[in-house]
């Protein structure tokens, strides 16, 4: 056991650069995932049968094929043709498609599963339909969109671990380094579930407080202020006087 926490400490430096690089790849994946989601999960629920129907095949090229084959496609089939994509920059844009896709289903069904009167007051209220989409039913949906979206964020850190194919050295691949070192799977894939785990409470916690300021935004819910705030709630002294 000595000898394999003095190899894990001088694999630490080597372990922290993996996590970075892993931060690096969930967080820009999940950038361009929720930008591609929005605009896909709006695009679904167009009038335009032309826009409607791209945005569905985009969404479902990508949710239908491999992860692991798209990222193949990128990092080692695009140079046959001549374009040739930086290992960090190809694991972020593969995260980013194939993940974007599942997202825009969520965007879409939180986007359809806001009541008609609302948009029909938003539309007598003569509104534009940016003004309705910004004002009124985005902010209703987002609420709805988020815990599924927090369940899609982790899946991406997880999916990150593919980046370790095409040459990124991420947290998978120095805890793989690691094992090899020690000899010890139990205690080296034990350390790196430990660090997932670490990495995806934290992400969690970020989206949980992004659902509270949502709610609270809406008045449904605390605000991050009374969430935080140590001090008890004040009971009202009046409450059961005469009783």
């Amino acid at each position: 056991m000595g000898d394999n926490l003095e190899a894990f400490l001088d694999a630490w430096p080597r372990i922290q650069e993996g996590i970075l690089t892993t931060v690096y790849l969930t967080l820009g994946g999940a950038a361009l995932a929720f930008v591609l989601a929005i605009i896909l999960g709006v695009a679904e629920g167009a009038r335009p049968v032309v826009i409607r129907g791209t945005a569905r095949f985009i969404v479902e090229f990508f949710r239908g094929t491999s992860l692991l084959v798209q990222l193949f496609w990128l990092f080692y089939v695009l140079p046959l043709f001549g374009y040739e994509l930086d290992p960090m920059f190809c694991g972020i844009l593969a995260l980013g498609l194939n993940y974007g896709a599942y997202a825009a289903e969520v965007v879409r069904g939180s986007l359809a599963a806001i009541p008609a009167p609302q948009r029909e007051a938003a539309i007598a209220l003569n509104f534009s339909p940016w003004q309705r989409l910004h004002r009124v039913i985005f902010p209703q949906a987002w609420v709805q969109m988020i815990p599924p979206l927090n369940n899609l964020l982790i899946q991406l850190l997880k999916g990150s671990a593919l980046a370790s194919f095409i040459l990124l050295q991420d947290l998978t691949y120095q805890i793989e380094q690691l094992r090899r070192g020690t000899g010890d799977t139990l205690f080296s894939f034990g350390i790196g579930l430990v660090l997932y785990f670490c990495i995806a409470y934290v992400l969690t916690l970020i989206m949980n407080l992004m659902e509270m300021r949502a709610k609270s935004r809406l008045g449904v819910g605390p605000t991050l202020r009374e969430v935080l705030s140590l001090r008890p709630e004040r009971v009202d002294e009046n409450v059961g006087v005469g009783r």
